[in-house]
């Protein structure tokens, strides 16, 4: 079992339950998943871009990622329906653990600049997502390989209700917040 996780039933699911008065131990929020997304816009001129993208999210998740795909025509932007435009991975269970374990604990400090991260960015059900400008903050990926930086956009996606519950789970999680 992952430390995370471990970490979760052992400490994290006793205060909730306290904090939030809930009866029934079903009932105290959990991470349900972990989304990375990487978005190309610069996959239409230039489609090499997305091989070397689908490989830094794999060795990021330690999972092979799906390479999504154009709706629609947009004529201005000289997109074609069905081109690829990017790329994207769902992280569940242990691995979903083993990411958060990972981007807490390893990526996130090594930001330049970090004074943590924003406590805005929750969408009213207890979802958070978080921009990353660099994919070198993520020590599996080697400078020297790396055509381009690119950014990574991470959902994780909770059972809490509230955003006042899903910011409490990722804050006794570990998660950094900002004051």
């Amino acid at each position: 079992m992952s430390d995370l996780k471990q970490f979760y039933q052992d400490t994290v699911v006793p205060k909730l339950k306290d904090k939030f008065q809930y009866s029934n131990p079903m009932q105290v929020p959990k991470i349900e998943k972990v989304v990375l997304n990487m978005g190309l816009g610069e996959a239409i001129h230039n489609i090499k871009i997305i091989d070397s993208a689908v490989e830094e999210l794999r060795l990021i998740s330690g999972q092979q990622p799906v390479v999504t795909r154009a709706k629609k025509s947009i004529a201005a932007f000289k997109l074609r329906e069905g081109m690829p435009i990017g790329c994207m991975v769902t992280l569940r269970k242990d691995r979903m653990y083993d990411f958060l374990n990972k981007l807490i604990n390893i990526a996130l400090p090594r930001v330049r600049d970090f004074r943590g991260i924003s406590g805005k960015a929750f969408d009213g059900a207890g979802n958070y997502s978080l921009g990353v400008r660099e994919q070198l903050i993520f020590p599996e990926i080697d400078y020297d390989k790396i055509d381009k930086i690119k950014g990574l956009n991470i959902s994780i996606v909770t059972t809490a209700k509230t955003n006042e519950e899903g910011r409490e789970l990722l804050k006794l999680m570990g998660m950094p917040f900002r004051n």
